[in-house]
């Protein structure tokens, strides 16, 4: 239902990523004349060379190891040789079709959102963008910047997203040494892939590509993977990593990375030389902030060149928001969305809630995924809240014995008297779903009990969270 206006409200949208298109797509629904400004296609990075993309990669390598771990269930695949002997067939991974795949799925998911935003009557213009002002954005809509459209509105929102942050002395060149958005170039497999970078990214290319038979090498600076992650979570992964073959440098910053023609060498801080086929540079992303009009329009910048929001998008201009990895919040594409819309419902009077970070649900899509949500237990143990943890491993849950899944846990925090949800972990297959009722629970500030209460599908994974909560009943006790 659209909300009564004196006149029709304009809203102008520099960019087309997650937190541009909901922008976009909200502000029609709520009958406002609407203009999107994107450059690169609706969807923007995260759909064209980012989230899509690297997550069809991971679930292509998942269906390899699950393939590969047939046996440990029974399942065996053999092929007839000569004389009708048995061979085992080795498991083949086609990198060029696996990225025509790939690529050919995000340009239809930007297709998709493309044609809702036209359904929804939104005036999209390709090209470069940038603010003129506080109240319009001027659009170069040819090659070489000769033609301009400029675009006046009530309301503006930016959603620019983030690039790879580049390293001057591991420039990448599209050969050898890359960024996340240039593996799917690569017609074959790398023998030998070194990752420089053991955060989200880092670890979810440097499991995907082990799981598709690539040799990795991670360089971590950090002590650990997953440096602001949950330990308990990370020290799982990187026993994963490890079992798979994976050589983990902890406490190893590279300084320097070199394409040698024929391969790369990555030297470390302390004079070490790791030599691989392929480097990825994970180390990373800046904002697309540059030569906008941000500054000129009187907005208010971080130094790292992020644009400062509050809770409900908007920055230090009145009528001007932003969304998404180009601001000071969450860098996450469902944030980037919620972002979006929350802009669009506060510039044009509808019912906004502002956004809560503890409230947020993350996921990092290895293998096993490793999904959070709220408070963790690293904050109980700083003082931060008062809180209980409690912490069950997977391999206790009779689905998980079905599946053949060893690796995980579900781990619970609430708050201590109360017994009220305040965050949780969660390691396990497709942890990205079975977060969701942890942060129902945090969200709506359920108990343990309450959560407790709730019927689980007997045998599942899920049933994991009501026992985690279950064992929880009497945290109360002791206050």
């Amino acid at each position: 239902m659209s909300l009564s206006f004196e006149r029709t409200q304009s809203v102008a949208v520099l960019g087309g990523g997650p937190g541009g298109y909901e922008a976009a797509l909200a502000a029609a629904q709520l009958g406002a004349e609407v203009t999107l400004v994107e450059r690169a296609g609706v969807g923007g990075s995260a759909v064209i060379t980012d989230v899509v993309p690297s997550k069809s990669l991971i679930a292509t390598a998942d269906a390899a190891v699950a393939i590969a771990q047939a046996s440990d269930l029974g399942v065996q695949l053999f092929a007839k040789g000569a004389h009708g002997k048995p061979l085992k067939p080795e498991i083949a991974i086609n990198l060029a079709a696996v990225n025509h795949r790939l690529l050919s799925l995000a340009r239809q998911q930007s297709d998709d959102m493309r044609a809702a935003l036209v359904d929804a009557g939104v005036r999209i213009i390709s090209g470069h963008g940038r603010l003129e002002g506080s109240n319009a954005i001027v659009a170069a809509t040819a090659h070489g910047g000769t033609d301009f459209d400029r675009i006046e509105a009530d309301t503006l929102v930016v959603s620019v997203g983030a690039a790879p942050r580049e390293l001057p002395s591991a420039l990448p060149d599209g050969d050898r040494i890359l960024t996340w958005t240039q593996l799917y170039d690569m017609k074959a497999l790398p023998p030998h892939l070194i990752v420089v970078g053991s955060g989200v990214t880092g670890a979810e290319f440097a499991g995907a590509y082990m799981n598709l038979g690539a040799k990795v090498s991670l360089v971590s600076s950090r002590e650990r993977v997953l440096p602001g992650e949950d330990k308990d979570a990370a020290a799982v992964l990187e026993k994963v990593f490890k079992r798979g073959g994976m050589q983990v440098l902890s406490k190893s910053r590279a300084e320097k990375v070199v394409n040698t023609g024929d391969g790369v060498e990555v030297t470390l801080s302390d004079g070490r030389v790791i030599t691989g086929s392929h480097c990825l540079m994970a180390v990373g992303s800046i904002p697309n902030t540059k030569h906008i009009g941000l500054e000129e329009a009187g907005i208010q910048m971080t130094e790292s060149g992020h644009i400062q929001v509050n809770r409900v998008a908007r920055t230090s201009v009145p009528n001007i928001y932003a969304a998404g990895d180009c601001t000071t919040f969450v860098p996450l594409a469902s944030v980037a969305s919620m972002q979006g819309r929350t802009a669009v419902f506060h510039a044009l009077g509808d019912v906004v809630i502002p956004l809560e970070r503890r409230r947020i649900a993350s996921n990092i899509f290895t293998a096993p995924e490793i999904a959070t949500v709220g408070w963790q237990e690293a904050d109980v143990d700083a003082g931060l809240i008062n809180g209980v943890v409690h912490k069950l491993p997977l391999a206790a849950n009779p689905r998980a014995k079905m599946m053949g899944t060893k690796d995980g846990f579900v781990k619970v925090i609430a708050r201590s008297g109360s017994g009220t949800v305040i965050g949780g972990v969660i390691v396990a297959p497709k942890a990205s779903e079975l977060i969701y009722p942890v942060a129902v629970a945090v969200e709506r500030r359920l108990t343990v009990d309450q959560l407790s209460r709730v019927f689980a599908v007997y045998p599942s994974l899920s049933g994991s969270i009501t026992d985690a909560t279950r064992a929880m009943h009497q945290i109360h006790v002791g206050g």
